[in-house]
C-alpha cells in the first residue's frame, strides 16, 4: 500500500536484539487468533446492494484443525452472523452459536459438539454495511451525465480496502498475514454493472430476478488483506498482452484518454520485474483500478490493484514532469509487491518495512530504468530528506518493532517504513553491488513464495549469496531508531572516520552502527569502508590532493560532518560533486542547523553558492533549507531575506527562461518550475508575481501554457491571491478534467492569505472536498503562516465532526501541520489539545509532531535574530 506524500536500543551494533517474531515478542495476545482452527481455502460469495449500501454474503472455508475444539475464532467487525455451522470431512453437520467480541474484532462460534483434528468447513452466513470509512467494503461516488441530458447523477461504486486489517469488516476471516489461503470469490451484481476481483472471471450466468452472477478463478495463496473485489459502473480498456498477463486500466465513463500512460508503464515494468525476480508475475491477469474515493495512494491486491485517480489517469501532455513521474512511481510500487508482498509475504505487521520498503526500493529501480533521462535516484534524495528529519528525532522508531493491535499496525504505515526503508535498502545494494544484491533477492523469493518470512531470513538469504555479512550489518540499521552522524578529519592521504547519533536536540545516549561506507577523493573510484566502531583510519590515496567524499554517490543512509578545510574544499568545487552529493551537502548542513550545531547563517552562506544548480533535486533541497529560515523570520528581516533569495534565484531563472525550449530535457522544465516557485512565492518578487499572473490568465482563458510552468504560477497567484482568484481556482477545480490539475488547483487553494478565503476553504473541508483529499489542503492551510492559527482555532472547535469525515490515517498526517506552529504559546496550546485528544491510529505520528514542533520553536528563538543581523546591509 502506499500512501499519498507527505530510538529504543543502545550500545553498539552487535547488541541490538531483533525481534524475529512478533507473536513471541508480545503478552498482548487479545489481537492474535489461536492456531487450533487455521484456513486452507476461502469461497466466497458477495451480493450487494449498492442503492441501500448494503451487502448479504456467504463463506465456505475448508480449514485444517490442529486438535479437537468446541469453538472456532477468527476475525469479524461490524458484520452481522445470520448463521454458522462446520461440516465434518465425513459431512456431519455441526450447528453454532456466534458472539461477537468488538471490542477485540474477534468472532467465536460455540459448536454444539467436538470438532476432532482434521479437515473440516467452516460455513457462515453475514450481512454488513458498504460503508463511507474508505476501508474494507465501502462506497466511492461520482457524478455522471443523465440519460435524459438533465443535471448529472450521482453513480456508486462498491469496492474494498483491507490493509492492514479491515477485511474484516467485509467477511468473517482468519485476518492476519500468516494465514495465507487460497481465495475463489462470487460476486452477485446488478445487470450492467462491471465486477472485478483478484483473479480472471472464469463464469458467468443470470439468475431469475435479473442480477449476473460472476465467478472468479482461484487466487495463489495469499493473505486476507490483499483480497479485492469492485463492483459499479465502470469502463475498462481492452486487456493488453503482457507476455500472457492481460492487463487493462479500468475507470469511471469518460476518462478513457486518460489510461494509455498507465499501460505503457504497467507493461515496461512487469516484464523489467519479471526478469529481475526471475520469476513470472504471479497471477493470471493484471487490473489497475482508478478510483474517485481512496483513504490510500494505491493497494496491492493481487491482480485487481486498485489506485486513487491521480496516481493512475494522467495526460502527459497536461501533467508536469513531477506528477508523471509520481504516476510512474505508484504503478511500478505496487506491480513490485505483486512478488514482494503478495507472493512472499510478512509474517506478522512487524514486518511490514518488508513489503514496503522493498516495494519502494524497486519503484525507483523501475523508474530509472523506464526513463533513465528523470535520474530517478537522485531524485530519491528529497524523499529521503524527509526521512531523515523524522529519524533526528528522539521520538523515532526502528524500521521494525514489536506491533500488537491493528491501530498499532497502522501506524507503520509512515515515512521510516517507507523512505527510511527504501534508503537502507539502497545503501546495502550499493555497497554490495547490483547483481550480488538481486542475486540474494532471488534466493529469499525462491525460498519462501507463496509462503511467509521474517526479516532475518532476507538478510541470509542475500548473505548466502554474497558472503557478506549482510544480518550483522542490516540488524544495527532495522532494529534500533535514528542514524548516525559521521565526521570526517584528513591529515595527508590519512582519513580519520568516527561515528556518532545525530539528533535535532541533545542527546547523551550511546548507539553503533554498522556503516557500509564509500569514500573517494578527487573523483577517484570510492573504497568500500565498514565502519562498526566508533572511529577508523582509512588510506585514502589523493586524500591531501582534492576533496575528500564520504557518501561518495550519496546512497548512504547517514550525515557527514567535514572537517572545516575539507568543508571549504568541497564549497570551492562544487561542480565537481554529482547532483546528489551536492544536495545532500546543502541537507547535511542544514540538519546541523536544525541541531544547533552550525549557525542558519553558515547555509545561508553555502546557498548563496548554488546561483548557477540547475539540478531539480538540489533545486528542491535548497529550497527547503530557504523556505525553513522564511519562517522564523518577520518584518525588515523578512523583506531582507526575500532579496537575498531572489539574488540566488535571478541568475538561474534567466538562464532557464519562462517558456521550455524546443526539445529540451525534461529535468530542465522541473527546474523552471522549482525556480518560478522560489522567485515568486519565497522571493515575492513583484515582477514575478505580475508574469505569473499574466501566464494564468492565459491558460484560464484557455490558451494552455507548459504544465510544469502552470504548476508554478499557480502557487505563486495562490501566494498574494484575491478574492476573484479563490473563486477562477475553485472554478478550476470543479471543472478541471486532469486529476492532476484538479488537485493542483484544490490545494491551492489553502494557500491563499487572506482569513476570509481561508474560512471559506475550511468549509469545503467539510462539506464539497473527497474526505481523502480535505485532510491534506487542511495541512496546506495548517502550514500557511498567513493562516496558520485561525486553521488551529478552527481545527480545535471542528475536532469530533472532522474525525467522523475524514479516514483514520489522515487525521495524524493532516495533523503534521502543526509543526509550523512555532511560538512558545502555540506549542503549549497544540501539546494540550492533543493531550486532551489522542489519535489512537497515530499516536506515534503524533508524538513526532509535537516534538518537531518543539524543534522548530528552538529554532526560532536560537537563529532569527543572527539572521536578520547578518541580512542587513554592510
Amino acid at each position: 500500500m502506499l500512501f499519498p506524500r507527505p530510538g529504543d536500543a543502545t550500545g553498539g551494533a552487535g547488541s541490538v536484539s531483533p525481534v524475529h517474531d512478533a507473536s513471541a515478542a508480545t503478552d498482548d495476545t487479545r489481537y492474535r487468533l489461536p492456531r487450533t482452527v487455521v484456513p486452507d481455502r476461502y469461497d466466497l460469495r458477495i451480493e450487494p446492494d449498492l442503492g441501500t449500501a448494503r451487502f448479504i454474503g456467504t463463506l465456505d472455508a475448508t480449514v485444517t484443525v490442529a486438535e479437537p475444539v468446541d469453538r472456532v475464532v477468527l476475525n469479524a467487525a461490524d458484520l452481522d452472523v445470520a448463521g454458522a455451522w462446520v461440516t465434518t470431512a465425513d459431512g456431519t453437520r455441526i450447528d453454532a452459536t456466534s458472539t461477537l467480541d468488538a471490542e477485540a474484532e474477534r468472532l467465536t462460534l460455540g459448536l454444539a459438539g467436538t470438532l476432532a483434528a482434521g479437515a473440516a468447513t467452516v460455513h457462515i452466513e453475514f450481512a454488513g454495511t458498504v460503508n463511507d470509512k474508505l476501508k474494507g467494503f465501502y462506497r466511492s461516488v461520482f457524478t455522471a451525465p443523465s440519460a435524459d441530458g438533465g443535471d448529472p447523477v450521482e453513480q456508486v461504486i462498491g469496492t474494498t480496502q483491507m490493509e492492514p486489517t479491515d477485511a474484516r469488516l467485509a467477511f468473517p476471516c482468519w485476518d492476519e498475514p500468516d494465514l495465507k489461503a487460497v481465495f475463489g470469490v462470487t460476486l452477485v451484481v446488478d445487470d450492467g454493472l462491471l465486477a472485478v476481483s483478484n483473479a480472471g472471471e472464469v463464469g458467468r450466468r443470470t439468475l431469475d430476478d435479473g442480477r449476473v452472477e460472476v465467478r472468479f478463478g482461484d487466487t495463489i495463496p495469499m493473505s486476507t488483506y490483499l483480497v479485492a473485489w469492485v463492483v459499479g459502473p465502470l469502463v475498462a480498456t481492452d486487456p493488453v498482452d503482457v507476455d500472457g498477463v492481460p492487463l487493462r486500466v479500468i475507470h469511471v465513463p469518460g476518462k478513457e484518454h486518460l489510461a494509455d500512460y498507465a499501460l505503457e508503464v504497467a507493461a515496461f515494468t512487469i516484464r523489467l520485474f519479471a526478469d529481475y525476480y526471475d520469476i513470472p508475475y504471479p497471477s493470471d491477469k493484471c487490473d489497475l483500478i482508478a478510483l474517485p474515493d481512496f483513504a490510500a495512494g494505491a493497494m496491492e491486491n493481487l491482480g485487481a490493484i486498485t489506485f486513487r485517480e491521480a496516481v493512475l489517469l494522467v495526460d502527459p501532455a497536461e501533467a508536469t514532469r513531477a506528477e508523471l513521474q509520481r504516476v510512474a512511481d505508484v504503478i511500478c510500487h505496487e506491480l513490485a509487491h505483486m512478488w514482494f508482498g503478495d507472493l512472499v509475504t510478512m509474517k506478522w505487521w512487524n514486518g511490514l518495512w518488508l513489503n514496503e520498503a522493498f516495494a519502494t526500493f524497486m519503484e525507483m529501480a523501475a523508474v530509472d530504468a523506464f526513463r533513465p533521462d528523470w535520474h530517478r535516484w537522485v531524485a530519491f534524495t528529497n524523499e529521503r530528506a524527509g526521512a531523515f528529519a523524522l529519524d533526528s528525532l528522539a521520538s523515532t522508531r526502528p524500521i521494525e518493532f514489536p506491533v500488537h493491535s491493528p491501530a498499532e499496525a497502522e501506524g507503520m504505515f509512515d515515512t521510516l517504513t517507507y523512505e527510511k526503508g527504501a534508503s537502507v535498502l539502497r545503501m546495502l545494494e550499493r555497497f554490495l553491488g547490483e547483481d550480488r544484491f538481486r542475486s540474494g533477492i532471488r534466493r529469499y523469493l525462491l525460498e519462501h513464495q507463496f509462503g511467509n518470512a521474517e526479516t532475518t531470513d532476507l538478510w541470509d538469504a542475500i548473505e548466502a549469496a554474497t558472503g557478506e555479512p549482510v544480518r550483522r550489518i542490516m540488524d544495527s540499521w532495522i532494529f534500533q531508531g535514528g542514524h548516525p552522524l559521521v565526521s570526517v578529519e584528513a591529515e595527508g592521504d590519512r582519513v580519520t572516520l568516527s561515528q556518532r547519533r545525530f539528533r535535532y536536540l541533545p542527546d547523551d545516549g550511546e548507539a553503533r552502527w554498522a556503516i557500509p561506507l564509500l569514500v573517494s577523493a578527487g573523483g577517484t573510484e570510492p573504497i568500500k569502508v565498514l565502519l562498526d566502531e566508533a572511529s577508523t583510519v582509512v588510506e585514502l590515496p589523493g586524500a591531501a590532493a582534492k576533496g575528500v567524499v564520504v557518501n561518495a554517490g550519496g546512497h548512504g543512509f547517514y550525515r557527514v560532518r567535514y572537517s572545516p578545510e575539507l568543508l571549504a574544499d568541497l564549497r570551492t568545487s562544487l561542480g565537481d560533486l554529482a547532483p546528489v552529493e551536492r544536495a545532500l551537502l546543502l541537507d547535511d548542513t542544514w540538519a546541523s542547523v536544525m541541531a544547533g550545531q552550525t549557525p542558519a547563517t553558515a547555509y545561508l552562506e553555502l546557498a548563496s553558492g548554488f546561483d548557477a544548480e540547475e539540478d531539480p533535486a538540489v533545486w528542491t533541497t535548497l529550497a527547503a533549507g530557504l523556505g525553513a529560515i522564511d519562517r522564523i523570520l518577520d518584518g525588515a528581516a523578512r523583506g531582507r531575506f526575500q532579496m537575498f533569495v531572489r539574488g540566488i534565484v535571478a541568475p538561474v531563472l534567466a538562464r532557464l527562461g519562462w517558456e521550455p525550449a524546443f526539445g529540451e530535457a525534461d529535468l530542465r522544465g522541473q527546474t523552471r518550475q522549482l525556480a518560478i516557485n522560489a522567485m515568486g512565492v519565497l522571493g515575492a518578487d513583484p515582477d514575478a508575481g505580475d508574469r505569473a499572473r499574466r501566464l494564468l490568465d492565459r491558460e484560464l482563458g484557455g490558451d494552455p501554457i507548459d504544465p510544469n510552468v502552470a504548476a508554478a504560477v499557480v502557487n505563486v497567484v495562490a501566494s498574494t491571491g484575491s478574492a476573484e482568484d479563490w473563486e477562477r481556482f475553485l472554478e478550476r477545480y470543479r471543472t478541471s478534467t486532469s486529476p492532476q490539475e484538479q488537485l493542483r488547483y484544490q490545494y491551492a487553494l489553502g494557500q491563499f492569505p487572506e482569513a476570509e478565503l481561508a474560512g471559506r476553504t475550511l468549509e469545503l473541508c467539510m462539506s464539497e472536498f473527497r474526505s481523502q483529499n480535505a485532510a491534506f489542503v487542511l495541512l496546506q492551510l495548517l502550514a500557511n503562516r498567513e493562516v496558520n492559527v485561525l486553521t488551529w482555532e478552527w481545527l480545535k472547535a471542528n475536532w469530533a465532526a472532522l474525525n467522523d469525515r475524514l479516514p483514520d490515517n489522515a487525521i495524524p498526517r493532516m495533523l503534521g501541520g502543526v509543526t509550523a506552529l512555532s511560538t512558545e504559546p502555540l506549542l503549549g496550546d497544540v501539546e494540550a489539545f492533543l493531550a486532551d485528544h489522542p489519535v489512537p491510529h497515530g499516536a506515534k505520528a503524533i508524538e513526532q509532531h509535537l516534538e518537531r514542533l518543539r524543534v522548530n520553536v528552538v529554532l526560532r528563538s536560537r537563529e532569527a535574530m543572527p539572521v536578520g543581523q547578518w541580512l542587513e546591509p554592510r
